[in-house]
């Protein structure tokens, strides 16, 4: 049994430690905010003994042959449909042992982060600050720029908070020690901002850089939260179906918060369960193409209803696959699939 024991040890901690695939969706960085977004791929995992050993007829004595209690893996929802409590790890605890146990993912990150700045800049000077302004008028991109700045915080607080959850066995304890990762990397990545010539280290981004990753403390940290509301992205297709970078890239995106009504328990067992209400804001009418045509710059608040995708098809996945697809949906959410009005 103690042999089972070890061995059964053993392989949790190689899935534990091993990079799962939701890592390798820091490449929606490079298209999508630029964000990195994360599939919360946790699979819950129990182990206990089964037992007692069955007793011998009437005189209470244990049977012959009975075997041994062996331990049980419990991987993923239980048949209820509830996820089997996960084992506490003692050792990340700390805020210390936190960070070690994301250590390389923060490195992933930072390089990530260095690769792109780097390739990305061309001009450069001394370190200096630059006043972008909030949602203004006159400002850049209409304000467009500060939330993807939240997003991403909120993003990268996620995917470090996940990684936590999943070696230390809860998924709250570490939220608070990812949103400090991840406003520290936002933090890195302004520094090249402020040796630009055509930027600046703006207080204004470092401040919504903070307001994304306190969000994920507070949804990860209240009780239900995390079954209600969402922070997400959509991104509108445009003529090239997609831009990459500049005005048109802003132009493309609208961040909104999601009420899902399934994560309230009078919903859930009721049709209401796929709907979602959805409050958000864009801008449009600041490209260098719409001044041509005299354009307005706009923004607008939005409001609207949607369709729970992940409650229709990934309620309770049995594959990675499906698990991290139904996570995706916490972050991202598919054109055409709800109705906005301004």
């Amino acid at each position: 049994m103690a042999q089972t024991r070890r061995w059964l040890d053993a392989r949790l901690k190689s899935r534990a430690n091993r990079l799962p695939s939701d890592i390798l969706l820091l490449g929606l960085a490079a298209f999508a905010c630029p964000a990195l977004a994360q599939a919360e791929d946790i699979v819950d995992i129990d182990y206990r003994l089964e037992g007692p050993a069955p007793l011998a007829g009437g005189d209470g004595q244990p049977a012959g042959d009975a075997p041994p209690p062996q331990p049980v893996a419990v991987y993923g929802p239980t048949p209820s449909g509830e996820s089997a409590a996960p084992v506490r790890n003692g050792r990340y605890d700390s805020f210390g042992e936190q960070v070690g146990a994301v250590k390389w993912e923060v490195a992933g990150i930072a390089a990530y982060m260095t690769i792109t700045q780097i390739a990305v800049t061309h001009e450069t000077t001394s370190f200096h600050f630059q006043d972008e302004g909030w949602f203004g008028k006159s400002t850049t991109n209409l304000g467009v720029d500060k939330l993807t700045h939240a997003y991403n915080s909120y993003l990268l607080a996620e995917l470090l908070n996940a990684r936590i959850g999943r070696k230390s066995g809860d998924r709250s304890s570490g939220a608070l020690t990812a949103a400090v990762l991840a406003s520290g990397l936002m933090i890195y990545s302004e520094l090249y901002d402020a040796h630009k010539v055509s930027s600046g280290f703006s207080i204004q981004d470092v401040l919504f850089n903070t307001g994304g990753a306190a969000f994920s403390v507070l949804r990860n940290t209240v009780p239900g939260l995390k079954d209600k509301l969402d922070f997400r992205l959509l991104l509108m297709p445009n003529s090239d179906i997609y831009t990459f970078k500049g005005k048109e890239h802003y132009e493309q995106q609208r961040f909104m918060l999601a009420l899902t009504l399934a994560g309230f328990d009078q919903f859930r067992e009721t049709p209401w369960r796929f709907v979602e209400l959805h409050v958000g804001y864009h801008a449009s009418g600041f490209t260098a193409k719409d001044k041509a045509k005299g354009e307005d710059p706009r923004r607008r608040i939005f409001f609207g209803v949607g369709l729970n995708l992940k409650e229709l098809f990934f309620k309770s996945p049995q594959s990675r696959v499906g698990r991290a697809a139904g996570s995706v949906l916490d972050y991202i959410q598919i054109p055409y699939t709800a109705i906005h009005v301004e």
